[in-house]
């Protein structure tokens, strides 16, 4: 989230807070006169004096969206939104602005995060409806001709391209007709083919590659979207301090350790979308490391993803 630059070194002096709790007394009464303006002065002075008050923060936040003055409230609210705890009000107010500005996607980590610390909160589900509205209605049409143009490539038939008599003869009898097919299969699976050697392999890379493709990429991408459906469900009833834990922090084995690193699983929300068969398919990853995993994600109320 964007974070407001401050003076390198600036410390509050207790005269400085003292100073800024007077300006906070000054703005509440403008407000109560109906100054909105005066207040907005007042408050931004008393920021200046005593950067961690969040209450001075808070309010004069809420005044500058009810001006409209949308992006310096976001500024501000995006600030209080990377402390701990934060205030629901915060995000709440948060992920409307962000829905105001179309950012549905930010709006949505607002609101799963106020209702992954209350799953219940009325307007945070209210909310939650209104920007998966949107969120479904969402029209990029530069992003729908992206897909229809990598659609029709991925059509294509391999007979269209320059491979040796093996090469062709191999992916017919393996039913791979189209560069969307070779996607969808492996290396492994490849070479596991009957007369399917390592130049026939090296043909079908480079052809892949000239293409900006490669073997194996629609299954990669298959898992990777349903990791990032599964985090944000797990978001949902999981506390996010939880999940934003450093996988270091589990106390692992070195080779458990260095399989996560291979992976570049960095948090305990990114080991929980990985698989048993993603972590058993890392070099010297054995059953005594998945064990030792499998048992640190219970102790923390969760599991790995477990396969549809």
């Amino acid at each position: 989230m964007t974070q407001v630059a401050e003076t390198p070194g600036m410390q509050e002096t207790s005269q400085d807070i003292a100073q800024a709790k007077q300006l906070y007394d000054q703005a509440l009464k403008a407000l109560a006169a109906g100054k909105i303006e005066t207040a907005i002065d007042r408050l931004d002075e008393a920021h200046e004096l005593d950067h961690e008050n969040e209450e001075v923060m808070f309010k004069l936040a809420y005044l500058l969206d009810l001006r409209g003055s949308d992006e310096r409230a976001m500024e501000i609210y995006e600030i209080l939104a990377d402390r701990r705890p934060v205030r629901e009000g915060v995000l709440l107010n948060l992920s409307i602005l962000y829905e105001d500005q179309a950012k549905f996607e930010e709006a949505e980590e607002c609101l799963l995060r106020l209702l992954g610390a209350q799953p219940n909160h009325p307007r945070a589900r209210l909310y939650q409806k209104d920007v998966d509205s949107s969120l479904s209605m969402v029209f990029d049409e530069d992003t729908e001709k992206r897909t229809e143009k990598r659609n029709a490539l991925l059509e294509t038939p391999v007979t269209d391209f320059e491979l040796s008599v093996r090469a062709r003869n191999c992916l017919k009898k393996m039913n791979i007709r189209t560069l969307g097919d070779l996607l969808k299969i492996t290396e492994a699976e490849l070479l596991g083919y009957k007369n399917f050697g390592e130049t026939s392999l090296e043909e079908i890379k480079i052809m892949l590659t000239n293409k900006g493709l490669r073997l194996g990429m629609a299954l990669e991408e298959q898992q990777s979207q349903a990791r990032k459906d599964l985090l944000k469900t797990v978001a949902a009833n999981v506390p996010e301090h939880i999940l934003n834990k450093n996988v270091t922090e589990l106390e692992l084995s070195v080779r458990s350790r260095k399989a996560l690193q291979r992976l570049g699983v960095a948090s305990v929300g990114e080991l929980a979308t990985r698989t048993e068969a993603e972590l058993l398919g890392v070099k010297n990853f054995g059953q005594t490391s998945l064990t030792e995993i499998k048992e640190r994600l219970t102790e923390l109320g969760l599991g790995l993803r477990k396969l549809d």
